[in-house]
């Protein structure tokens, strides 16, 4: 049953968007997990349209917040105004009081605003004034920032990007997707129609389920040696990868590791966990962690280069039964 609406989710996005299924599967696994998505990628290529879509097949309240320069915390968590009638002060609340937030380029905001919705993030509560507000649930931050034109941004701090369960960069689509996507946006009378599909119910449902997948202890073992190549990579014979390395993942990694491995086995429809789920996932839930020094920029190193390259070189014992 899980299965069937978790694909109709799937399809019914795809009526709208076309060749992004990677990111599509990694928003519902922040979704089926309570993790929060960040996006990277260059204007257009529909970030924006997916989470605005996705928003739309679940019965669940939707805000988009546009950050600019200009943007103030109480723009983004409400505040306290003068009620003339009543003759005192009464809370209005802002956007973050929804279920699904879209912070649409949140590196565009100061430091203010991010730390204000990374600290609703975190804690899933904001205070105004001297009360404090528990969040909607569920509550799902996707966030979205373009590597390109840095001019007058505010880049998040390390730490704070630490919060995000992901960070996804996405890709251009393929000639075959674009074709499609230019027939589609060019015609006038096109409609992007879709069904609600998954109630708030159905997403805890699915949480619940994914609490019910196995992982084997030594696939949890795998996870740890896999994060703490990243902390001692000398350890590891990563001599080479060592010297770009400034600081490893942290322990949010490893957590985040086994919850999105474990949703991607439920949406495979599995019970247990296989060393493929933990490798489809690995890249988006490590790159953002690791933090890199100046010569791996000079030698045009990425994160998301390092992390494959320890899927590569750290080996899992094969003597294991995974089911």
């Amino acid at each position: 049953m899980h299965q069937e609406k978790i694909q109709a989710v799937i399809n019914e996005v795809k009526k709208v968007v076309v060749g992004q299924d990677r990111m599509v599967h990694r928003l519902m696994i922040g979704l089926f997990t309570n993790g929060h998505i960040l996006l990277e990628g260059v204007p257009g290529l529909a970030k924006t349209l997916t989470v605005n879509t996705l928003a739309r097949v679940l019965h669940l309240g939707f805000k988009r917040i546009q950050f600019t320069p200009d943007l103030l915390p109480s723009d983004l968590i409400g505040t306290m105004i003068y009620n003339q009638h009543a003759g005192d002060f009464e809370v209005k609340k802002g956007p973050i009081f929804s279920n699904i937030i879209l912070a649409d380029e949140v590196n565009r905001s100061p430091a203010k605003v991010q730390s204000a919705l990374l600290e609703a993030m975190q804690e899933k509560q904001v205070t105004i004034g001297e009360t404090t507000y528990s969040l909607d649930r569920p509550f799902l931050v996707l966030a979205t920032q373009n590597p390109v034109d840095q001019e007058g941004t505010y880049p998040l701090p390390e730490a704070q990007v630490d919060r995000f369960m992901m960070k996804v960069h996405i890709d251009y689509p393929s000639k075959s997707d674009e074709l499609e996507v230019m027939r589609r946006m060019s015609n006038m009378s096109y409609v992007s129609d879709v069904n609600p599909i998954l109630t708030k119910e159905d997403i805890f449902e699915i949480r619940n389920k994914i609490n019910e997948v196995k992982i084997a202890e030594p696939l949890e073992e795998y996870i740890i040696e896999l994060v703490f190549a990243t902390r001692f990579p000398q350890k590891y014979g990563l001599h080479e990868e060592a010297k770009y390395i400034q600081f490893g993942v942290s322990p949010r990694a490893s957590i985040n590791l086994n919850l999105a491995a474990r949703a991607n086995a439920m949406m495979e429809g599995r019970d247990y966990v296989l060393p493929e789920d933990i490798k489809a996932v690995a890249e988006d839930v490590l790159n953002h962690r690791i933090i890199l020094n100046y010569e791996a920029e000079a030698d045009n190193i990425s994160p998301r280069d390092l992390v494959n390259i320890i899927l590569e070189k750290i080996p899992l014992n094969k003597s294991v039964t995974f089911k």
